[in-house]
């Protein structure tokens, strides 16, 4: 298995970032985010709220998101799976 490299700290994206902001710096991660529910009109929260109103784990999507900037396109599409989404 290949190793895959690391993000740097300041590159990570974290809980507290704003959703427009990482999709402007991170285009891959879009897709995942619509998967997860994180409609346009949320883009100027933060992940963490975001995530608290559907329901979901910040650090969960956070995760996942890192995965898909650190990996290739082809995990990329399948990191929102890793999310557990609410019952």
């Amino acid at each position: 298995m290949p190793k895959t490299p690391m993000l740097r700290f300041d590159r990570l994206i974290r809980a507290s970032m704003i959703v427009r902001d990482i999709k402007h710096l991170y285009p891959e991660t879009t897709p995942i985010l619509e998967e997860l529910g994180f409609r346009p009109i949320c883009d100027d929260c933060s992940i963490q709220t975001v995530a608290q109103r559907q329901g979901l784990s910040a650090l969960d999507v956070v995760d996942a998101l890192n995965q898909a900037v650190n990996s290739n396109g082809d995990r990329c599409r399948s990191s929102s799976a890793s999310v557990p989404r609410p019952e």
